[in-house]
C-alpha cells in the first residue's frame, strides 16, 4: 500500500473515530455508517486524483465536488437534475432541511430522533471535516495540524453527551489521530531514512517521539516507541479523569461544589425540560434542593415556578425570547387580574441549597414583589427573574410576597373573551399538529359551555377519567405525533400530561402555555417545606381574563388539584364535591440532608434555613457522602505532579546515557558514529543552559560561540576544542582512526556550564531542558 493511500485511508478512519463521539446524541448509529461510506467514496476520489495530477488544490476540489454530490444524491435526490446534479431546487431541499434540523436540535433532547434535518447536519458535518483532514493530513502531510478539525468535532459530541461511556468514544477519536500521525511518520522515514546526513538525528514524527527514540530506540524504534507512547498516552487520559468528579448543569441541575454529587440526576432546560424532568423523577434519592417557610394556609397549592414554555411547534414546547429589565422594586400587577377576583397576600421564605445553583429563581406565581441579593433581571411577560452575569441560585436566599389570585368557579366560567393579541398568540397551534388532537379535545369537552367548563373536562379527563397512567420511565424522544401518540398509549409523566393538555387548549380556542419548577414539596417537623430533586413538576397555565393565567393540574398522583377546577353539573344534577388537594399517592423518599445538611445527628432533622444567619443547605467537600472522592483525588492529583516534574530529567538522563555509553568501538565507522552522538550531546547540553544551536556554524564556530556565551574557561574551554576537532576527524578525514568518543570532554563541558549558569538556569535546565522539545526534523546541524 502506498504512502498516499495508507495517508488518506487513516484521514477517514480518524474522521469516523472522531464522529463517534456523536453517536451518544442521536438515537442510533445508523447515520454513522453512511457517514463513513460517503467520506470513504469522497476519499478514494481523491487519492485517483492525485495519482495523475500533481496540484493539490485539484484533488481538494475533486472531493468537494464529490461529498456534494453524494449528499444530494442521499438527501436531496427527488430534487436534484438526474437524481444527482445538484440545481437551484436541490439547494432549497438542502436549506429546508437545515433549517428543520436546527430546529430539531433545539426541540429535542438528548437522544434526539435521527430526523433527515440532524442526519443531514451530521453527515455532512463529517464530510466537510473529513476533506478538511484529507487536504492536511494528505495533501500537505501535516497530521499533527490535522488534529485541530479532529478535535472540533470530538468537542460538539463530548461536550453534549451524557453518560458512563464517554472514555469509549474518546478512544475511537484518539486511537484515530494516532494512527493518522503514524501513517505521516512511517511515510517520512521511509523518505528520508535515519542518517541521510552526518549528525542528522532520525525523524522520528516530532520532537518528543524523536527524544524517546533517542531514549529507548534502536534503528526499528520509532515504530516501537510511537506505539508504546501511544498506548500510554491513552491509558493516562482516561485514567486520570476517572478520579475527577463530575460536573452537572441546567435548570434543575445542582451546581457548584457539590454538582458531582447528582450521579443519577439529569437536568432541565427552559427549552427542552422533557429528559432532565424524568431524570430527576427517577433519582433513587430525594436531595433536598430548596426549603422554605410561607404564610399561606395551603401550602400545598404553593407552587414554585421557575419558566413558563410558551411556544409549541407540535413536538414540544420551549421559551420565546423576551426582554428583560431591572427588577422594579414593586412588580407589575398580574396581566388580567381583575378587582373582583380575591386575592390573598402570601410571605414566603427560601432558602437554596449550595449545590444548587440554576439561572432562574424558583417563585411562587404570581410574586408582588421580590427582595434578593446578587445580579437578577426581569422578564414581564413571564414574571420570571433571570440571573444576570452568572448569577445564580446557590447558597441564595430571598423573600417573596405574592398576590394569590382566588378565583371562583363562576368567574371563571364567565370570563370575558381575552385580547385578542393575546389570544392570537397563546392559541398557536402548527399545521402538523395531527388532526386527531383537536379531535379529542372536541369529544373530551362535548356539551360544556364556556372554556372554562372545557379546561376543567381536559384536567378531569387526564387525572381521573381518561385512563391514564403515571410512568416516568416512558421513552422521551418527541416529534410531530408525540401529542397524538400519547394520547393513544395514555402514559406518562408531567410533562406528557402538561404538554397535551396545554396543546388541546389551544385548538379549543383557549390561550394556555406550559410552566416548570417544582410542587410544594413536604412539610417538615418544625413547619417548613422542604423541596426535593423529586418535586421537580410541570403544568399548563390557562388564561382566563379577570383572573389571568391559572395554573390546572392534568397528572394523576401529582401535586394538587386547584379548588375552583370543580367541574360543573349539568342542569338538574346534583352539585359535585369540590376535590380535595391530591397529594402523590406514590410514596416518595424524603429528601435526605446529605451534604445539604452536615453535621445532622442521628435520627434529627436539618436546622430551620429562616432562623440561622448563614445557609444552612451547604455542602461539605470533605464529606464522604458527597460523591467526590477527594483522597483519591489529591493522591492522583499529586501522582500526576510528580510524574510530571520527573518525566523531563529522566527522559534527559536517559538520552545522555545512550549518547555517551556503551561498549567501546570496535571499527572506525563506529568511533565515528559515537563521535556524533557526543557531538550532538554537547550541543544539547548548552542549549539547556541557554546556548541554542545554530546550524549555519561549523563545529569549531559552534564551540567559540558556546565558550563566549556559556563563560567557561580553563579545562572545560579546552575539552570543547578536543570535541571539536573529534567532531571534524570523524566527519571530513577519509581514514578515521579508531578512537574513543569524546565522552569525558563533554561531561567537562557540561560541569563548565553548570558552574558558571545561576541557579534558576541550572533548575530550568534540570527540570525543563530545552533539547528534549527540539524538533528534529527541521534541524540539520552542518559540520
Amino acid at each position: 500500500m502506498s504512502g498516499g493511500i495508507r495517508a488518506a485511508l487513516c484521514a477517514v478512519v480518524a474522521t469516523v473515530g472522531a464522529a463517534c463521539a456523536m453517536v451518544p446524541l442521536v438515537d442510533g448509529a445508523g447515520w454513522l455508517v453512511q457517514a463513513a461510506a460517503l467520506l470513504a467514496v469522497q476519499a478514494a476520489v481523491g487519492v485517483a486524483v492525485r495519482r495523475f495530477v500533481a496540484a493539490r488544490p485539484l484533488a481538494t476540489v475533486a472531493e468537494a465536488l464529490t461529498g456534494l454530490l453524494l449528499l444530494t444524491l442521499v438527501f436531496a435526490r427527488g430534487h436534484a437534475l438526474a437524481g444527482l446534479l445538484p440545481g437551484p431546487a436541490a439547494f432549497e431541499e438542502f436549506s429546508r432541511l437545515l433549517n428543520q434540523g436546527a430546529d430539531d436540535i433545539g426541540r429535542y433532547a438528548i437522544p434526539a430522533p435521527a430526523s433527515p434535518g440532524i442526519r443531514l447536519m451530521l453527515v455532512g458535518g463529517v464530510l466537510v471535516i473529513g476533506l478538511v483532514v484529507d487536504l492536511l493530513a494528505v495533501a500537505y502531510r501535516s497530521a499533527a495540524t490535522a488534529g485541530l478539525p479532529l478535535l472540533a468535532l470530538y468537542s460538539v459530541g463530548a461536550g453534549l453527551a451524557q453518560g458512563g461511556r464517554d472514555w469509549l468514544w474518546f478512544l475511537a477519536g484518539a486511537g484515530g489521530y494516532l494512527l493518522l500521525l503514524l501513517a505521516e511518520s512511517r511515510e517520512r522515514l521511509a523518505r528520508d531514512g535515519f542518517g541521510g546526513q552526518a549528525g542528522a538525528e532520525p525523524v522520528t514524527g516530532g520532537p518528543v517521539g524523536g527524544a524517546f527514540a533517542e531514549a529507548f530506540g534502536s534503528a526499528f524504534a520509532p515504530g516501537r516507541t510511537g506505539r508504546r507512547i501511544g498506548v500510554l498516552a491513552l491509558g493516562v487520559a482516561v485514567a486520570v479523569p476517572a478520579v475527577l468528579p463530575a460536573i452537572g448543569g441546567g435548570l434543575l441541575a445542582p451546581r457548584g461544589r457539590d454538582a458531582g454529587q447528582e450521579r443519577e440526576g439529569g437536568t432541565i432546560s427552559a427549552v427542552n425540560p422533557l429528559v432532565s424532568l424524568r431524570d430527576s423523577l427517577n433519582q433513587r434519592e430525594n436531595r433536598e434542593l430548596l426549603r422554605y417557610r410561607t404564610s399561606s394556609e395551603a401550602p400545598q397549592d404553593l407552587y414554585l415556578r421557575i419558566v413558563a414554555l410558551d411556544r409549541f411547534d407540535g413536538a414540544t414546547w420551549r421559551t420565546s425570547e423576551r426582554r428583560v429589565v431591572d427588577v422594579p422594586e414593586r412588580l407589575p400587577a398580574p396581566q388580567g387580574l381583575s378587582p373582583d377576583v380575591r386575592t390573598v397576600r402570601v410571605n414566603t421564605s427560601v432558602a437554596a441549597a449550595d449545590g444548587y445553583g440554576q439561572d432562574y429563581l424558583p417563585l411562587p406565581y404570581p410574586a408582588d414583589s421580590v427582595r434578593v441579593g446578587g445580579q437578577w433581571r426581569y422578564e414581564p411577560e413571564g414574571r420570571t427573574l433571570v440571573g444576570d452575569h452568572g448569577q445564580t441560585t446557590r447558597g441564595l436566599r430571598y423573600q417573596v410576597s405574592t398576590l394569590a389570585p382566588q378565583p371562583t368557579a363562576e368567574q371563571l366560567a364567565n370570563a370575558p373573551r381575552p385580547p385578542e393579541a393575546l389570544h392570537r398568540e397563546y392559541t398557536k397551534v402548527p399545521s402538523t399538529l395531527p388532526a386527531v388532537v383537536a379531535e379529542r379535545a372536541r369529544q373530551v369537552t362535548e356539551g360544556a359551555r364556556s372554556d372554562y367548563e372545557r379546561a376543567v373536562r381536559l384536567q378531569e379527563w387526564f387525572a381521573v377519567r381518561g385512563g391514564f397512567t403515571y410512568d416516568t420511565d416512558v421513552r422521551t424522544g418527541g416529534d410531530d405525533e408525540a401529542v397524538a401518540r400519547f394520547l393513544e398509549e395514555k402514559r406518562g409523566f408531567c410533562v406528557h400530561f402538561s404538554f397535551s393538555m396545554a396543546a388541546m387548549a389551544r385548538t379549543l380556542g383557549i390561550p394556555a402555555r406550559v410552566a416548570v419548577g417544582f410542587t410544594a414539596g413536604d412539610r417538615q417537623e418544625d413547619g417548613s417545606m422542604s423541596v426535593g430533586s423529586k418535586d421537580a413538576h410541570a403544568w399548563p397555565e390557562l388564561y382566563f381574563e379577570g383572573a389571568g393565567w391559572t395554573r390546572f393540574e392534568p397528572t394523576p398522583s401529582r401535586g394538587s388539584r386547584p379548588v375552583y377546577t370543580v367541574e360543573q353539573p349539568a342542569p338538574g344534577a346534583s352539585p359535585a364535591p369540590v376535590p380535595t388537594p391530591d397529594r402523590s399517592a406514590a410514596p416518595r423518599p424524603t429528601p435526605t440532608a446529605g451534604a445539604d445538611c452536615p453535621g445532622r445527628p442521628e435520627g434529627g432533622r436539618c436546622p430551620d434555613p429562616s432562623r440561622t444567619s448563614s445557609p444552612t443547605l451547604s455542602s461539605d467537600a470533605s464529606d464522604p457522602d458527597s460523591g467526590v472522592p477527594v483522597v483519591p483525588l489529591v493522591a492522583a492529583g499529586a501522582a500526576l505532579l510528580v510524574a510530571l516534574l520527573a518525566a523531563p530529567p529522566l527522559l534527559r538522563t536517559r538520552i545522555r546515557a545512550r549518547r555517551l555509553g556503551g561498549p567501546e568501538p570496535r571499527t572506525p565507522e563506529e568511533a565515528a558514529g559515537r563521535t556524533l552522538a557526543a557531538w550532538r550531546e554537547l550541543l544539547d547540553t548548552a542549549w539547556d543552559y541557554g546556548i541554542p544551536p545554530d546550524a549555519a556554524r561549523t563545529p569549531r564556530g559552534a564551540v567559540e560561540r558556546i565558550v563566549r556565551d556559556g563563560s567557561l574557561s580553563g579545562g572545560a574551554a579546552s575539552a570543547a576544542g578536543r570535541v571539536a576537532d573529534a567532531v571534524e576527524l570523524a566527519s571530513y578525514s577519509p581514514r578515521p582512526a579508531l578512537s574513543e568518543a569524546p565522552a569525558g570532554d563533554v561531561a567537562l563541558v557540561r560541569a563548565g556550564l553548570r558552574a558558571t549558569a545561576g541557579r534558576a538556569a541550572r533548575l530550568r535546565a534540570f527540570f525543563a531542558p530545552a533539547s528534549l522539545g527540539r524538533s528534529l526534523r527541521g534541524v540539520r546541524l552542518r559540520r
